[in-house]
């Protein structure tokens, strides 16, 4: 592909082809509807494919990157011994380096599962795919904005759709799950433009001088121009009033922390962190279960890809002093969860305290601050997002087989559906970190990475990976043996729309499980270039 070619753009933007058709179609032709919002996921799923194989890192900022101004607003104010302009500039500005490039074919792989598993659905057709597309590109584009205003646009773009996906083809409390979750994703994301406006208030400048009497201030929500003036100990953003008298751009230690804690909550609310999960479990059971592919599957990641991307590489010295703190969330996480997923009741509640727990780990990747296990805390988001969305493609077949997901009345369907039994155990398999598959690198990686600087954590942390084995594996087992009540005798096997993204999904997850560094490679330059530039490196 010519190198003008703006794939990124491409890639986030290629659903609005599907939107525009759908738009067209007439709501009654169901089969073009679907056809058609399935063709419009495989777009960006090939495009992300042929950027990931094609992909090169040359060092620390994005590897691909494109730019243009997108908003310019100038403000002139007389000085006496000349002219200073301020001017707000917010661009739109897209890139991709080895952390994000896991993340957006994550994101396409999953988006297209999901569409195929879409067919459950029973109504409104047309609306659904629509809001569908759109919530694919908000997706798509949160990873790979660099400016700050513009990745809080693609924030506030998923939750629509969101909102309208699940209040609207969701169960019967469909209606206060989706307030739920725009509540506190409102929120969230209200703390975040927060905190966005005050690192772009002092971080987000740069100054030119075309002549001694004219200064430019350039207000940027560019996050190399964040990242830069947070990290070099010279910039006017940390040089104090006694160091340069007048200093309006100074950003002292109270703002920094308020900063990082208001960044920590906005995205810990998304990720989610105990205590902000209950909107979350709400979702898991009452969405529909292609949706929940895509919200345990993808939109949970963005939480954790938000805290590394702006709380973690722009703030390494709070970091680094809160580092226990994260780590014990992770841990309060990894149990919590792993506890109550094994006294529910329900299948999809299993699965949704599973993925707190799951998140768990992500935190302890991340708190150990060093290169494996950031590695490990990536490659788990990714792992979590392709077995979580593999589980809940069977939730929603086996629901629509059996009307239920109570794991009291189901048993014994390995008889009478083998081939989707047999694709169930070894995801769940793979949930608990089975040697060869997914799960296993990410939990191995994040954990070792954790045991350098705190081992009692770390030991602490196995236990929640125990009890993993066990909730899985009573979950699987009493639905997949047992005694069968007799009105399932007669149930149909997975049909091809469904056999295609089960298969697809597990040699994703097997893939990764063997073959770890197809994602570890790209990703080890990009943490490298980072951690040096922060002086957190400790070795490749």
């Amino acid at each position: 592909m010519p190198a003008d070619i703006p794939i990124l753009t491409l890639i986030t933007f290629s659903p609005l082809l599907g939107i525009l058709v759908l738009l067209l179609l007439p709501k009654q032709q169901v089969r073009s509807l679907k056809a058609t919002a399935i063709v419009a996921t495989l777009i960006p799923l090939l495009l992300s494919l042929w950027l990931f194989a094609n992909f090169e890192n040359h060092g620390n900022g994005a590897a691909y990157a494109e730019q243009a101004t997108w908003v310019e607003a100038p403000l002139n104010k007389e000085m006496l011994r000349g002219v200073t302009t301020y001017m707000f500039k917010f661009q739109y500005h897209m890139g991709i380096d080895g952390i994000s490039l896991p993340l957006v074919l994550l994101t396409t792989i999953v988006a297209s599962m999901a569409a195929l598993a879409s067919v459950h659905i029973k109504k409104r057709w047309k609306a659904f795919y629509l809001w569908f597309l759109l919530l694919e590109i908000g997706m798509l584009g949160i990873f790979m904005a660099r400016d700050v205003f513009l990745f809080f646009v693609f924030f506030e773009l998923t939750l629509i759709p969101m909102f309208f996906l699940i209040g609207i083809w969701g169960g019967g409390n469909r209606e206060k799950a989706a307030t739920r979750f725009l509540l506190y994703n409102g929120i969230g994301s209200a703390i975040m433009l927060a905190a966005f406006v005050m690192l772009v208030s002092t971080a987000g400048f740069n100054m030119e001088s075309p002549d001694p009497q004219n200064v430019h201030y350039i207000y940027s929500g560019s996050y190399e121009t964040l990242q830069a003036n947070l990290t070099n100990p010279e910039s006017y953003v940390n040089l104090s009033p006694e160091q340069m008298p007048g200093n309006p751009f100074y950003m002292s230690e109270t703002m920094k922390w308020s900063i990082f804690i208001m960044l920590l909550i906005a995205f810990g609310i998304k990720l989610p962190f105990f205590p902000f999960h209950t909107w979350m479990l709400r979702v898991h059971v009452e969405a529909p279960p292609s949706i929940v592919m895509l919200h345990s599957g993808v939109l949970l990641k963005m939480g954790a890809y938000g805290l590394i991307r702006f709380g973690l590489l722009l703030f390494p010295a709070q970091a680094k002093e809160w580092a226990l703190v994260l780590a014990l969330l992770g841990v309060i996480n990894l149990l919590y969860g792993a506890v109550l997923a094994f006294v529910q009741t329900e299948l999809k509640l299993v699965l949704a305290y599973s993925s707190i727990s799951h998140m768990g780990i992500v935190l302890l990747g991340i708190a150990s601050l060093n290169e494996i296990g950031l590695q490990g805390a990536i490659v788990q988001l990714v792992s979590h997002g392709l077995i979580s969305a593999l589980l809940f493609l069977i939730v929603g077949s086996l629901q629509e087989r059996t009307g239920t997901t109570m794991l009291a009345d189901l048993g014994g369907l390995a008889r009478s559906l083998p081939f989707m039994s047999g694709i169930f155990l070894t995801a769940g398999l793979a949930s608990l970190g089975l040697p060869g598959l997914s799960g296993f690198v990410g939990e191995f990686l994040a954990l070792l990475g954790l045991f350098d600087s705190m081992r009692i954590i770390t030991a602490i942390a196995v236990l929640g990976v125990i009890l993993t084995a066990v909730y899985m594996l009573r979950s699987i087992l009493s639905i997949t043996f047992g005694a069968m009540p007799e009105r399932f005798a007669a149930l149909r096997d997975v049909r091809l729309i469904e056999a295609l993204p089960m298969i697809a999904l597990l040699a994703f997850i097997i893939l990764l499980g063997v073959y770890p560094s197809i994602l570890l490679e790209p990703m080890k330059i990009s943490l490298n270039a980072a951690l040096a530039q922060l002086s957190m490196k400790v070795g490749g």
